[in-house]
């Protein structure tokens, strides 16, 4: 079950809906779907860009163009700019350090 201010940020501020992110999570193989940045402080403004940082299932075999496709329908689905970070490939510490402590996960399986 969502809290109300994920239902919120959902609906308000990414324009969509859990059941959306879910299915897009289930066709992309994304186990974890995560929020961080300026999507979740009052600092967030119409031409925000959204945060997203995702993990995938091992078997994803994504190529690099299948990222940026995916990037392209995620763009789609909100109407904003993305930023698609794979949490695995969070390398610098501090910076990985502050996104884990910020983030807010939407959906995982």
């Amino acid at each position: 079950m969502l809290t109300p201010d994920v239902q919120d940020i959902l609906i308000n501020r990414l324009g969509t809906s859990f059941e959306t992110i879910a299915e897009f999570c289930q066709r992309w193989k994304i186990t974890e779907f995560a929020l961080f940045g300026s999507v979740l402080r009052d600092d967030f403004r119409p031409d925000s860009d959204i945060d997203v940082l995702v993990t995938f299932a091992p078997d994803d075999g994504w190529s690099l163009f299948d990222l940026m496709n995916l990037q392209r329908e995620l763009e789609s689905m909100v109407g904003r700019r993305v930023d698609l970070l794979e949490k695995r490939e969070l390398k610098n510490p501090f910076r990985r350090a502050e996104i884990l402590r910020t983030h807010r996960v939407i959906h995982a399986s």
